[in-house]
């Protein structure tokens, strides 16, 4: 009879490598991951702004007036809270200094949004004349 020698299984000196293997993909993949998914919810600022925006104008077409007061555009809360809920957008006077003739909409990360830790695009800007803006080490490329 004969007796098989070599053993069957993985040693502990093979586990070790790959964990190692594994985690240093995932110091490499976890920041690019998370990075997108920052720029994907910026795209919930984006909307926003452009919805109130369009609010701002069937407003103004009624009134002859823009507004500061996001309940008045028919939002439930001032200021308003964007769909996905990462960023509230707020209005006040624009660069001709009066809220009656232009105004300037801002969205700002939402206090318990991940949305706090985008450093490289922190606020977003649109004005009545359309022109767009954002604070954060990209500026106005966050658009």
């Amino acid at each position: 009879m004969k007796r098989l020698s070599s053993q069957a299984g993985v040693t502990l000196m093979e586990v070790v490598i790959v964990v190692v293997i594994v985690g240093a993909l995932m110091l490499v993949a976890l920041p690019a991951y998370q990075n997108q998914l920052q720029k994907g919810r910026r795209a919930d600022a984006m909307q926003a702004l452009s919805d109130v925006a369009s609010r701002q104008e069937s407003f103004m077409l009624d009134r002859q007036t823009y507004t500061t007061d996001m309940t008045a555009l028919g939002y439930a809360a001032d200021p308003y809270e964007s769909l996905e809920g990462h960023y509230t957008v707020s209005a006040a006077a624009g660069a001709c200094g009066s809220i009656a003739n232009c105004y300037l909409l801002t969205a700002t990360p939402a206090a318990d949004s991940p949305q706090q830790k985008d450093t490289q695009c922190i606020n977003f800007t649109l004005s009545s004349t359309g022109e767009k803006g954002a604070t954060g080490t990209l500026g106005a490329e966050c658009w």
